[in-house]
């Protein structure tokens, strides 16, 4: 029973900078000490969901575990702080294993820029104009046309964020799916979107891109003025976040599609 316990005892910290998250960094620091990440045997989190979607691109290819906990603004994917039995907490805490998402976006100078995103890939319009764009699934046309402020494609993990906001699917954690998502469609005015196996290949190529420049992001990475952009699931990258039991991610998603 204290075998998992005893795999968490050199702990790494890092923290957001908001006064809760430096002052819970001081503290945890003196009661458990700091080890430097790369002989840590985990990481832990101190800060909101914009710390730990960074904190997860820092130590992507590593495979340490990391365990958020809540001391910044958003704090989905983060436990609940506390400075006691931090060691036996991580002990009994539950993996939920995520993979990020690849984006290849080809710009107008022939170049390819390669980011990960955790939560989602999204396309934005530049200017004033509408992007026209069109959308193609493990190489065959989906759709020809979609005018709209952009789109986005969302893991499972992210389905809860951005995409949420744009009325895209909540996808239970575990689920081998991803999300498709139109923001602000204009034509055609009543496509929602479409759910699509985690395995495909998803290109949006940018039309009339002169006129109509567009934006990709991987989350926080972005690239301006894309022609063409390659979304797929890197199943070769596993994120183990770890989470108290009761508290996993899979409950957590289950109860935003109810509502709370």
């Amino acid at each position: 029973m204290n075998r998992p316990a005893q795999r968490f005892q050199r702990i790494a910290f890092v923290a957001g900078s908001t006064p809760e998250a430096r002052e819970a960094y001081v503290g945890l620091e003196k009661r458990y000490g700091n080890c430097e990440p790369k002989s840590a045997d985990v990481i832990v989190a101190l800060g909101g969901d914009g710390l730990m979607l960074q904190t997860l691109h820092d130590f992507m290819s590593t495979g340490k575990p990391i365990y958020g906990m809540h001391r910044g603004t958003v704090g989905f994917l983060m436990n609940d702080f506390s400075a006691d039995n931090l060691v036996e907490r991580l002990g009994a805490a539950q993996i939920a294993i995520i993979h990020p998402l690849l984006m290849r976006a080809h710009d107008g100078r022939g170049r390819v820029h390669e980011h990960y995103a955790i939560n989602e890939v999204s396309l934005f319009r530049q200017s004033a104009q509408a992007a026209n764009l069109r959308i193609l699934i493990d190489g065959k046309e989906r759709l020809a046309e979609l005018i709209a402020d952009g789109v986005l494609v969302a893991t499972p993990a992210g389905s809860t964020a951005y995409n949420l906001s744009v009325q895209g699917p909540i996808i239970p954690i575990n689920a081998p799916l991803l999300a498709l998502t139109p923001i602000s469609p204009f034509r055609p005015r009543r496509w929602r979107g479409a759910l699509l196996p985690d395995k495909a290949k998803v290109t949006i190529e940018i039309r009339d891109a002169d006129k109509r420049p567009v934006a990709a992001v991987a989350d926080h990475d972005e690239v301006r003025s894309v022609r063409s952009v390659d979304i797929s699931m890197d199943h070769s990258i596993a994120l183990n976040m770890l989470f108290d039991p009761g508290h996993n991610l899979d409950e957590r998603i289950l109860r935003e599609q109810f509502g709370f």
